[in-house]
């Protein structure tokens, strides 16, 4: 029984003391972690620094860009100008080529009228030649029939006077005629 309570009492004081080193350990960890956390910290206080120099630093870059904005800003007042006026040149440029469409357009139509004209006139031509023609073919084809006529009447003629002439004559034919079919 007493060997039994010093076996108890030595294992209470064995964990004891794994539960004063689990302590001390634990302070131990958290000490690093302090420790780690002072460096967190010291980075983080390095890094806002740093940002804070990469913002003095940014602004004086946006006020550089504000400068050159700025600059810009003339330089874009000064283009628009000379566009301005590029533009005034390009518009007068525009008017004068309307200007010279406007005369090319009046001179095509002139030409067009003039051509309107050549065209009339040359129908005109073309009619009288034709009217010229026809007359011509009437007078041909009245020429023509003036011809026949007068052939016609020729060999009537002819007929005519072969029996207008006188009886013994044409006794004679006849006897003539006669003799031939015997």
């Amino acid at each position: 029984m007493h060997s039994y309570h010093n076996h108890h009492q030595q294992q209470q004081q064995q964990q004891q003391q794994q539960q004063q080193q689990q302590h001390q350990h634990q302070q131990q960890q958290q000490q690093q972690q302090q420790h780690q956390q002072q460096q967190q910290q010291q980075q983080q206080q390095q890094q806002q620094q740093h940002q804070q120099q990469q913002q003095q630093h940014q602004q004086q870059q946006q006020q550089q860009q504000h400068q050159q904005q700025e600059h810009q800003v003339q330089q874009q007042q000064q283009q628009q100008q000379q566009q301005q006026q590029h533009q005034q040149q390009h518009k007068q440029q525009q008017q004068h080529q309307q200007q010279q469409q406007q005369q090319q357009q009046q001179q095509q139509q002139q030409r067009q009228q003039q051509q309107q004209q050549q065209q009339r006139q040359q129908q005109q031509q073309q009619q009288q030649e034709q009217q010229q023609q026809q007359q011509q073919q009437q007078q041909q084809q009245q020429q023509q029939h003036q011809q026949q006529q007068q052939e016609h009447q020729v060999g009537v003629n002819c007929l005519t006077s072969i029996f207008r002439e006188r009886p013994t004559r044409r006794r004679e034919i006849v006897k003539m005629r006669e003799d031939r079919f015997i």
